[in-house]
């Protein structure tokens, strides 16, 4: 495990630390003291090191909330005894005792922030939320006395600038700049007045983020609309079984319970038919955090923006974009404007056209409405089934769940040539019943490469969406460590005894975060730090394997009827791939008119910014269309105010859909097509295993033979190329 103070320190910390809950429970302070003594006595599960079969696993059977804080306490603390071993070892800095014990260290505190992540994330409750608004920080004051430790600075910077430097391989020299660039950027460089404010800045944005975060999960476990037979008009039967069961789990048996999700909110409003509860369930999800109640965050915002400003200019930059960026692909905030702006038109161009087809259809019908944001979605469905004769829900009796996932390990097998085996239930620790273990191999040497945990469905106190995680990664430089590979999504289980239908979209999520697992799985990298992340590129390896899911291999063998088991058929296939770019003006602009807000956020001075009235005007300063908003709105924008994951980095999904659509063409154009051989090992090899050893453009390079181009990204969505 990489030492937690260097890679998840400050920015990166803070997004380790924000996207969880809010508290409502004390915790009493005689419990915790008393508790701490038991510790000082027994070895705390949380900090012990994985045991168990596949190198070992995470004890998640023995996951207890008491032993949280003590066991964070001294992970802090023996991560802090390491750094004093390296700063007063009396020999010159060098990798070797200077960067590579940073590496080792944090190991404790690493192992428990693997359970921290299990709670904020797949089992929240009030107990631990208490925890975090205690601990965060503290979490935050103990990462500043190591990112500012001047001593422990000036020997990695010895390193850095010393003769040793050119003899190191280039991943030693990627690691030893990734190490000296994040202390440099992190306050380490800053003295006196200036450095105490710069960590009293990191603590203040830690518990306002987590303050964020807390919120909008507030309003989403808070506002559930429970409708009756009566109104379940248009909505299909999958949706209405599961909002069924979704009633029963919470108390209202024989109601339909519409959660305030996106996995809830989208197919509602696809498909019912009750325009007026369209609008509400509309209204009740885009108004998240920005109800004027005690879970608002518009003044959260602009306090986050302005400590954010305030701590990097004492480094020196005009604004928060600069300094975020400094050590992206896209290097500055012009740069990542660009890309936007070079894409923009033809998005808002295509929503004009597509809002004039929808309006065409509800005048058709006599609906007597100008389409507005709760219509889009339904009136789109519509324009779907009638220029492709293409029911979404057709498709989505086909989409079932384990399928799919069978398909990805397929395309694994494939690419990768992993092979996945069920581990037996009970073999290996679990954090809730749902959650099922593979063990992953080579095919053709069974050489054990790691573990991938499965979480896929929603419940109360799991957070909306879909993400991946690292139990433990791959490295070789301290002993061989094998990987744990986690993915994690909120779909709505489907009734006892069936199959989990999904939609389209959905199976292509599915994908996505499958191959961020496949990125953690395939890594070939000796040290820690190689694993951390570039954010504009990081994207990448798993939008590019959403392509996998339409190739003729994957339709003809996992996409079966689930009551029927016949395949899915051909002339539906075909009017999925013609109407592939149906809709995505609509995709496109959503989804950047949240990138754009995030850069103009990070570029604004933020005494001039109100949340409210400033995405209002730059909306209409952009030619933003009425018939839709930004795909996060202001109030919930998680991704860049619950953390600093992709605050100022939004864009990059759209950065990383560019280097996506250019290397799909180049499979496309291959031989063997998407499963040609000697572009798949080149796939693996330069753009899946090396991570971030290496720069990523020239990583893409290595693969492409030259850079990515826009225009590949413009061919795909269907937008004219200049």
């Amino acid at each position: 495990m990489k030492k937690f103070a260097l890679t998840l320190t400050s920015a990166m910390l803070i997004a380790t630390l924000g996207g969880c809950s809010q508290s409502t429970t004390p915790t009493k302070t005689e419990d915790k003291t008393s508790m701490t003594e038991q510790v000082a006595q027994e070895t705390n599960p949380l900090l012990a090191e994985y045991s168990g079969p596949y190198g070992g696993v995470p004890a998640f059977d023995k996951m207890d909330l008491a032993l949280l804080v003590p066991a964070l306490e001294k992970g802090m603390e023996i991560n802090l005894a390491e750094v004093d071993a390296i700063i007063n070892n009396p020999e010159a800095p060098t990798f070797e005792n200077t960067i590579v014990p940073l590496e080792k260290s944090g190991a404790e505190l690493g192992r428990v922030f693997t359970y921290w992540g299990i709670w904020s994330s797949n089992k929240n409750s009030p107990e631990f939320r208490e925890i975090q608004k205690e601990m965060v920080p503290k979490i935050s004051a103990f990462s500043s006395k190591i990112n500012q430790n001047e001593k422990l600075f000036a020997r990695v910077k010895a390193v850095y600038e010393g003769e040793e430097y050119k003899q190191l391989n280039s991943e030693q020299q990627r690691v030893t700049w990734l190490t000296y660039n994040g202390f440099a950027r992190n306050g380490a460089t800053l003295e006196g007045e200036a450095k105490k404010r710069y960590a009293e800045i990191n603590q203040e944005v830690a518990s306002l983020q987590t303050k964020f975060a807390n919120n909008v999960l507030a309003d989403e476990e808070n506002y559930v609309l429970y409708i009756d037979a009566d109104q379940l008009s248009g909505l299909p039967e999958s949706f209405v079984t599961g909002a069924a069961s979704a009633a029963a789990q919470r108390g209202h048996e024989g109601k339909y319970a519409i959660t305030n999700t996106r996995s809830s909110m989208d197919p509602f409003l696809t498909y019912s038919e009750e325009r007026e509860l369209r609008k509400k369930v509309w209204e009740t999800y885009y108004s998240r955090g920005n109800n004027g109640d005690e879970y608002d965050n518009n003044e959260l915002i602009k306090q986050i923006l302005k400590l954010r400003h305030e701590r990097v200019q004492l480094l020196g930059y005009e604004n928060y974009s600069q300094w975020r960026l400094e050590d992206r692909m896209a290097k500055n905030p012009e740069n990542a404007m660009d890309l936007m702006q070079k894409v923009w038109p033809a998005a808002i161009a295509r929503v004009d056209e597509e809002v004039k087809d929808m309006q065409a259809v509800a005048d058709a019908e006599n609906a007597n409405i100008t389409i507005e944001p709760w219509d889009y979605r339904f009136y789109a469905e519509k324009v779907r089934k009638q220029k492709y004769d293409l029911d979404s829900d057709q498709v989505k009796q086909y989409l079932q769940l384990d399928k799919l996932r069978e398909a990805m390990f397929y395309v694994a097998g494939r690419l990768f040539n992993f092979k996945f085996t069920p581990i037996e239930e009970g073999k290996v620790p679990v954090f809730h019943p749902d959650v099922k273990v593979w063990e992953v191999t080579d095919l053709t040497s069974g050489e054990h490469i790691g573990l991938w945990y499965l979480d896929p469905f929603a419940r109360t106190g799991k957070r909306s969406g879909a993400w991946a995680t690292t139990y433990r990664s791959y490295t070789t430089f301290d002993g061989k460590k094998t990987v744990l590979s986690s993915n994690n999504s909120n779909f709505v289980k489907g009734p006892e005894g069936e199959p989990t239908l999904i939609s389209w979209d959905d199976a292509e999520t599915y994908f996505h975060e499958f191959g961020h697992a496949l990125h953690f799985l395939s890594a070939k990298v000796v040290y820690p730090t190689s694993h951390s992340g570039v954010r504009d590129y990081t994207e990448f390896q798993s939008q590019l394997l959403e392509r996998w899911l339409i190739t003729d291999e994957v339709i003809n063998n996992y996409l079966v009827h689930y009551k029927t088991g016949e395949p899915i058929p051909q002339e539906l296939v075909a009017k999925i791939k013609k109407a592939s770019t149906f809709n995505e003006g609509f995709k496109t602009t959503e989804y950047m008119a949240s990138a754009i807000m995030d850069l103009l956020y990070h570029t604004t001075d933020p005494a001039a910014i109100d949340p409210q009235k400033f995405e209002q005007e730059q909306l209409v300063k952009l030619g933003m269309p009425e018939e839709m908003v930004m795909r996060h709105r202001s109030t919930q924008f998680g991704h860049i105010f619950s953390s600093e994951g992709y605050a100022s980095s939004y864009y990059g999904y759209m950065w990383a859909e560019v280097l996506t659509s250019d290397a799909a063409e180049a499979f496309a154009e291959a031989p063997g097509g998407f499963y040609d051989k000697e572009l798949s090992e080149k796939l693996v090899k330069h753009l899946f295993a090396i991570r971030n050893a290496m720069d990523p453009a020239e990583a893409y390079r290595l693969f492409r033979g030259r850079d990515a181009n826009v225009e590949a990204l413009m061919r795909d969505r269907g937008f004219p190329v200049k």
